[in-house]
């Protein structure tokens, strides 16, 4: 009768234990030394050896031929503990057996001798599903056994035990198996069973077994149903890795925002009985795999795929936003958490890709974080610009607010060479207002850089006029944040107290064009501003 892999190669000796050396090796020196421990605990996740080394152990101990701390595996007690046929060895499934009256039995069957062997072995794997009065009853039993009784207690949830338990018991922790020492034991099985296995299907196998040696063979009994020749699209297909091209045509659509094409396809996988929360779940794992080739420079140790799986989902990585991922991914965790409990989940799915195809529908943190990104991107890729108030229409004058009394300072004549005579029949023109250059202007913006950096960036590269005619300085800039930035009462007021500071004087405040021969480099932000105008852009700057 044929017998699985996972049974047939089950190790007998601790030598023959893959990927927990800590553990064996310290099983064995006590078994040496003679230096055994009346209570034992074996912790750690599934397929890790647990229950293997507590065999070994129990056979160790009673073998009439131990080798270096190894049983033998050729006395009478050793071949009849792996037959089952000694009742010396006993072995309960405390999921089955977790009640008080099975703990009360079996206080009272340790105080009877043992029939063969030396020692009674009692191995109570998933320890952890004991109910509390269990545990209540096996306590005293556990600190005070006979001593020819040994207990080793397995578990997967060690959490889950009393402290009282954890202190009368020698602890050892079982680790995950690494993938390498995985594949090299699939290898030797396959030399062994005379069948060919690449070494690209072993890592793949090991990597899908999670550190579970148990679940690494259970796969590759699953893959030599199918073929002999087992490389990576044979364990691909036994394992359901491909065939994904639903998770893509899913991912596209939300990528794309096409909330047509994305209900579509949950209508077609419901149609094919594809349970939703299966779905779910692999969209997750999915997703998982493009977070990480998004954000880890070597991502090939994290992600169980093939080469060519794995290049297909770089490229879809690609097209992502680290930000959109997270979003994804906490929506559809949330989704998970929805479809377990809720009513419908066909219509639990579809809100949620609408959700994802359209951000604005969802408040959670995620959400605003990936919009916000998006402005961003096409604030710096000229798609969208900041909004502004209304337009101001161009001046071919330079503003000029009303002219108030006369200043107590009058306006010199203006030379004779320079003003023409008018006429006799019309009124003489207002005479010109002597204008000059505010030499120290420099002096001014570098006030301003210290004390508001704002108006500084924009005045940068402007010029200054003094009227003293109405005590007005005319700043001449092409700037158009100018206006917008003077308004603000701080930077208004940081701007009169540096003039104030540099020529001793307090101005009114107005600002013109400058001419095409006084015009410098533009500011950046200025000219983009004006390109979107005249593009059609509405632009509105706050």
């Amino acid at each position: 009768m044929y017998q699985v892999l996972y049974r047939k190669w089950r190790p007998r000796t601790f030598a023959q234990v893959y990927g927990q050396p800590t553990v064996t090796t310290a099983l064995q020196n006590e078994l040496k030394t003679g230096r055994l421990a009346h209570a034992y605990l074996f912790t750690g996740s599934r397929g890790t050896g647990k229950t293997t080394c507590a065999k070994i152990l129990s056979k160790a101990v009673n073998c009439l031929s131990p080798i270096d701390g190894n049983p033998c595996n050729e006395c009478e007690l050793c071949r009849a503990i792996d037959s089952g046929a000694t009742m010396d060895v006993v072995e309960i499934d405390a999921a089955a057996n977790n009640g008080v009256d099975n703990i009360r039995e079996l206080r009272e069957e340790v105080n009877f001798s043992p029939a063969m062997a030396k020692y009674r072995v009692y191995i109570i794997d998933e320890v952890h599903e004991l109910s509390s009065s269990a545990f209540n009853a096996l306590l005293k039993t556990l600190e005070e056994p006979p001593e020819h009784v040994i207990f080793i207690l397995a578990t997967t949830e060690v959490h889950k035990l009393p402290a009282t338990i954890l202190s009368r018991c020698q602890r050892f922790d079982f680790g995950r198996i690494p993938p390498q020492d995985i594949a090299a034991r699939m290898q030797y099985v396959a030399e062994q069973e005379q069948f060919s296995l690449t070494e690209e299907a072993a890592l793949l196998i090991a990597r899908l077994a999670d550190g579970a040696m148990r679940d690494a063979l259970s796969l590759l009994d699953q893959c030599l149903s199918r073929s002999r020749t087992i490389d990576a699209d044979v364990v691909a297909e036994a394992t359901g890795m491909a065939g994904r091209e639903h998770l893509y045509a899913l991912t596209k659509a939300v990528r794309e925002r096409n909330n047509g094409a994305a209900w579509a396809l949950v209508d077609q996988l419901h149609n094919a009985s594809k349970d939703m929360e299966r779905l779910c779940v692999e969209w997750i794992d999915f997703f998982r795999n493009l977070m990480i080739l998004k954000s880890v420079p070597q991502p090939e140790e994290l992600i169980i795929a093939t080469a060519e799986e794995l290049r297909r989902m770089g490229e879809e990585a690609d097209k992502w936003e680290l930000t959109a991922l997270l979003h994804t991914l906490t929506a559809l965790q949330q989704t998970l958490d929805r479809l377990r409990s809720g009513v419908s989940r066909r219509v639990e799915m579809e809100m949620t890709m609408l959700r994802l195809c359209e951000p604005s529908l969802d408040s959670t943190n995620e959400s605003l974080l990936r919009r916000v990104k998006q402005l961003e991107d096409a604030v710096r890729g000229g798609l969208v610009a900041a909004s502004a108030p209304a337009p101001v229409a161009k001046q071919t004058e330079p503003s000029r607010e009303p002219t108030p009394e006369p200043a107590s300072v009058p306006a010199p004549a203006a030379p004779a060479a320079e003003t023409p005579a008018p006429a006799a029949e019309v009124a003489p023109p207002p005479l010109p207002v002597e204008e000059q250059r505010l030499d120290n202007w420099t002096d001014v913006l570098d006030m301003l850089r210290t004390s508001c950096p704002p108006l500084f960036g924009v005045l940068s590269d402007s010029t200054a006029t003094l009227c003293a005619a109405d005590r007005r300085l005319f700043i001449e800039t092409d700037n158009e944040l100018f206006r917008v930035l003077v308004n603000a009462a701080d930077n208004k007021n940081a701007l009169i107290q540096a003039i104030r500071a540099v020529t001793g004087q307090s101005y009114r405040i107005a600002t013109r064009r400058r001419t095409h021969t006084e015009k410098n480099d533009q500011d950046p932000l200025a000219a983009f501003i004006q390109e979107s105008k005249s593009k059609g852009v509405v632009v509105d700057v706050q």
